[in-house]
């Protein structure tokens, strides 16, 4: 019987699992539905982590992780900013779906372009199912702590969204040491100068966990860092200071500092499920919600995706690839590296195949890779879309793209202009080839937009300014 017939109960154990064919083995009915704690980090690049070749920045629990599990080399995030890539996590659903296609108070625009942005929903709407009311439809404890940025309305905040446990950021949220933290839109804690940020969402993180010890529990767990302002803890600074030289400048100290926190929060994390006794029991995920910032923003440039193609708010690879590991003792391989692409909407129908979720909610965009993990059957993942109709903070302008097997192409949409990248030999998209492949670039422009057609994607509209003086 295939596993996503199975109650959740008939899950996995470590006493059936075969490691030669890395498959995932439902057991015994007396086996406790997994724990999922599902990390996010906000504007951490590809190659921000020691796990992904970084020499600057120390993340030993990160690279601990990756090596008792699995660690993806062609993740994507489903958009280049971060309020559109957190709902497709959370919904499956792609951002031009829900028509949820820029950052909450993104409000940039180009006075002297045709164009002006996509009319866009600000917030995502109550109707749309969450994972975590999925996971507490099964019995699950859910917990929400850190970043939100989906709405702020008594019916779209976290603990209207499916979420038990809320431990949002208010105020100041872009403030390490000057912040609130709500719950149901309530302040339950300000800070005056004490408490490092990050440290704090850990504390409410392991708070969540100890509370929840004897049930199943879904943990979603969304750090600001290491988004700017960069405010770095001031014990953690000096090391990175010290070696700037060293490296010729070439990595923010304040920036390698937030990560080196941001990592101190996953091991207290990973500390506490083996304390519980949970670590067997405990799916792990840990990502990013789009590419590192590349250009001076709030202070000096963050960090350097490279290789990859520029940063945050673009349609090149470093505004949209991230990093991804995912660890579970026992019933994921460990230290293994996976090549194969996958997007953000894929999270939700891959953990409800894990799980046995069911039913699912309609129009789903994701696709599961469980296949993956479980090695299981074969994996094609086929065509991801983006899909951003704005102008972003850090200079990315309106634009479109579709990856399916090596090639991407990206459209621009205020000149139509259309780029053609082989990403098997151009991982830093060099070599546009366009013109050097007209039947391709025709075919995947054709089907990037019949996808628009297909989900009703908002788009740019004429801008009266220059409309009106042309």
């Amino acid at each position: 019987m295939h596993l996503t017939r199975w109650f959740p109960a008939l899950l996995f154990g470590l006493s059936v699992l075969s490691f030669s064919s890395k498959r995932l083995t439902p057991v015994a009915p007396s086996v406790p539905p997994p724990n999922v704690v599902f990390i996010l980090a906000d504007d951490l690049g590809w190659a921000n982590l020691g796990c992904y070749g970084n020499p600057y920045n120390r993340t030993p629990h990160l690279d601990s992780l990756a090596r008792r599990g699995v660690r993806f080399t062609q993740a994507y995030a489903a958009a280049p900013v971060c309020s559109p890539s957190r709902v497709a996590i959370l919904t499956g659903k792609h951002p031009a779906r829900l028509h949820l296609t820029n950052f909450l108070v993104g409000e940039r625009r180009d006075s002297a372009s045709r164009l002006a942005p996509a009319r866009w929903r600000k917030y995502l709407p109550a109707s749309e199912v969450t994972m975590a009311e999925l996971l507490r439809q099964q019995g699950y404890a859910t917990g929400m702590v850190g970043k939100w940025h989906l709405g702020g309305a008594d019916t779209l905040n976290p603990t209207a969204q499916g979420f038990d446990y809320e431990r949002q950021i208010g105020r100041n949220g872009l403030d390490y040491y000057r912040y609130s933290i709500t719950a149901n839109n309530r302040a339950i804690f300000t800070d005056t100068g004490t408490v490092y940020l990050t440290d704090r969402l850990t504390d409410y993180a392991l708070d969540f966990l100890d509370q929840n010890r004897q049930r199943p529990f879904f943990l979603y767990l969304t750090y600001s860092a290491p988004h700017v302002t960069l405010v770095p803890r001031g014990d953690k600074l000096n090391h990175y200071l010290m070696k700037y030289e060293k490296y010729g400048g070439k990595y923010n100290p304040s920036y390698g500092a937030m990560i080196e926190s941001l990592d101190d929060g996953v091991g207290r994390v990973l500390k506490k499920l083996a304390d519980l006794g949970l670590r067997e029991n405990t799916l792990v995920v840990f990502t990013s919600d789009n590419g590192g910032v590349g250009l001076s923003e709030l202070g000096p440039t963050p960090t350097s995706n490279a290789p990859l193609r520029s940063w945050k708010g673009h349609m090149y690879e470093g505004g949209i690839r991230v990093p991804l590991v995912m660890a579970w003792p026992g019933q994921l391989p460990a230290n293994t590296t996976q090549t194969a692409y996958l997007t953000g909407t894929d999270f939700l129908p891959t953990l409800a195949d894990v799980l046995g979720l069911t039913p699912l909610p309609l129009n789903l965009d994701g696709k599961s890779f469980y296949p993956l993990l479980s090695g299981k059957g074969t994996y094609q993942r086929g065509p991801i879309f983006w899909h951003y109709p704005h102008f972003s903070n850090q200079l990315g302008r309106p634009a479109a793209a579709v990856r399916d097997g090596d090639y991407k192409l990206i459209e621009h949409y205020e000149t139509g202009r259309l780029e053609l990248y082989n990403l098997a030999s151009d991982l830093s998209e060099q070599h546009d080839l366009a013109r050097q492949l007209p039947q391709k670039t025709k075919e995947l422009h054709t089907r990037l937009i019949q996808w628009r057609k297909n989900v009703n994607a908002n788009m740019p509209e004429p801008n009266p300014l220059v409309v009106k003086r042309n």
